[in-house]
């Protein structure tokens, strides 16, 4: 195989010999080579501005040392395309060599140029900002990915050093790195064939033997999770290897391989690389910086975390909407800029009209902590109102609860205002707190420990933000509270997603929206058995 710098000296040696053979004198052959820019990058605006700015000089089949270093990064950036999970078939370096080769005459070559510009611009959105638009995939997916402009990335790439432009693409965050070494990992797992045979057992705990306990350890072997061994029973060693990989998968860490943790085991390698390679394209969609300290809302992880300076100084359980149609929680970013201590619960009216209003016209008094409010803002009594007259377009009232311990929104909520009225707040329904998967609410997100989530907000502003909270909280009176610098929150949803020390953690699809999402990438051309990176 010819060496990429030899290939692109020979093809574009025997290019320009081709032209300066021809008996077209230099200042035609330059008018020429501008014809078939102009006319190449006529349909693409930021192209033909740039060119045109440019004075069509060329960035990539000049004679000079740039335009072929320029070449080769972007050669090489094909080559290594599989590393990012991008389409095999759409970065094949054999596309720039037959692109390149044959080029006859300089308008010809004029329109190589565009091509190639057009095949640098591609490459550079997809694996800087991702292959896909979120919101074409699944509704929830409303978040708005910050598009680099396509002018200013040509002008800035042709003022740089080309390969380390190229390279300083992609996410440089060390979550990247962990997700891409994954990927790595898991191809070389699904090559060798998987982790061998399913556990077919509906059960399995200390002290059992048998040939599924030798399939599980077998395959924690293959995981990584237990070094080899001859054992045949289920020991303290299996047992404290489950545990380690209960943990990785968000399961409840006893040791035993119940229903739930047999069925994160016998998910093969195939859809955990699925899971990595979403990753890595939601990765992109957040190619931008996160703030310094930010919040970050894992809805399949169901945990929230304050990130300070790349390092989580915070965490505390949430609950997630449920998985139903207008529950769900929206995936987006936004900036947290205050607190309301003693919250009122408006109810939306969706809750309202869809779910109260059929409770109260089979009783009149149903859901009695709260408050009929009408247009002008009385309180209306439920004596006087015959509920059996209203349906869903026509209900004519509001409905609120006062601040109280039993307030559905808890004594704190933490708002980023946002169009999908979501936002962070305590509940008195602690007991969900418990389970394994907590998509129980309408979209909001409840946290288990919502005061010392305030504590962490608030000690940035005050040397006592205990004091500060629960002076305000003991009013009894709804109070906002601003922070004096807002806080990035960003909902993700990453089924996916490394640690700074520890293996890979993966969690359930809770919403499908992964699963949209892979086979999105795969109508893109992305394909699981990537070429060689």
């Amino acid at each position: 195989m010819i060496e990429p710098t030899a290939f692109f000296r020979r093809v574009l040696g025997a290019a320009l010999a081709l032209v300066l053979a021809a008996s077209v004198p230099a200042t035609a052959q330059v008018t020429l080579f501008k014809q078939g820019v102009a006319e190449a990058a006529a349909g693409d605006a930021e192209i033909a501005a740039f060119y045109r700015e440019t004075g069509y000089r060329p960035i990539w089949t000049g004679r000079d040392g740039d335009d072929e270093a320029r070449l080769l990064a972007l050669f090489a950036a094909f080559a290594g395309a599989g590393a990012h999970g991008l389409p095999a078939a759409k970065y094949d370096p054999a596309a720039l060599r037959a692109l390149l080769t044959g080029v006859e005459g300089q308008r010809a070559l004029g329109r190589v140029e565009v091509e190639l510009t057009r095949l640098f611009l591609g490459y550079a959105r997809d694996v800087q900002t991702g292959l896909l638009t979120p919101s074409r995939v699944d509704e929830g997916l409303v978040r708005k990915v910050t598009l680099r402009d396509r002018g200013e990335t040509l002008v800035a790439f042709a003022r740089s050093a080309p390969g380390a432009f190229i390279d300083a693409l992609p996410p440089q965050t060390p979550e990247y790195a962990r997700l891409q070494k994954e990927r790595l990992r898991l191809q070389r797992q699904l090559d060798r064939g998987g982790w061998g045979p399913e556990v077919r057992a509906r059960k399995l705990e200390p002290g059992d033997a048998g040939p599924e306990v030798i399939a599980l350890r077998n395959r924690l072997i293959a995981m990584g999770y237990l070094p080899r061994t001859a054992r045949t029973g289920y020991d303290a060693a299996l047992t404290e290897a489950v545990r380690a990989f209960q943990a990785d998968h968000g399961l409840a860490t006893d040791g035993v391989a119940g229903a739930g943790t047999l069925a994160a085991f016998n998910t093969p390698v195939e859809t955990r690389l699925s899971q990595i390679l979403v990753a890595m394209e939601r990765e992109r969609w957040l190619n931008h910086d996160l703030g310094d300290r930010h919040i970050w809302v894992n809805l399949t992880d169901f945990h929230v975390r304050i990130v300070d300076d790349g390092k989580t100084s915070f965490t505390t359980r949430s609950v997630v909407g449920m998985n139903a149609t207008d529950r769900r929680s929206p995936e987006f970013s936004d900036e947290m800029d205050h607190l309301v201590i003693n919250p009122t619960w408006h109810v939306p009216r969706s809750i309202a009209t869809k779910e109260y209003l059929p409770q109260l016209q089979r009783d009149p008094y149903a859901q009695g902590q709260l408050m009929l409010v009408d247009r002008s803002g009385y309180i209306v009594p439920r004596d006087y109102v015959d509920f059996s007259q209203f349906d869903e377009e026509t209900f004519p009232f509001d409905m609120k609860q006062p601040p109280s311990r039993s307030n559905a929104l808890g004594l704190v909520k933490f708002m980023f205002p946002n169009r999908y009225n979501i936002y962070l707040h305590d509940t008195p329904a602690k007991s969900l707190f418990g389970r394994e998967k907590r998509d129980f609410s309408h979209g909001c997100i409840r946290l288990q420990d919502p005061f010392d989530f305030a504590y962490a907000l608030l000690a940035r502003q005050t040397a006592d933000p205990r004091g500060l909270f629960h002076g305000t909280l003991n009013t009894g009176r709804e109070t906002r509270l601003d922070l004096a610098e807002p806080v990035p929150v960003h909902i993700v949803y990453r089924t996916a997603f490394g640690q700074a020390k520890g293996r890979m953690q993966y969690r359930g699809d809770v919403y499908g929206r992964d699963a949209k999402i892979f086979r999105a990438l795969q109508d893109a051309g992305v394909e699981l058995r990537a070429a060689r990176s």
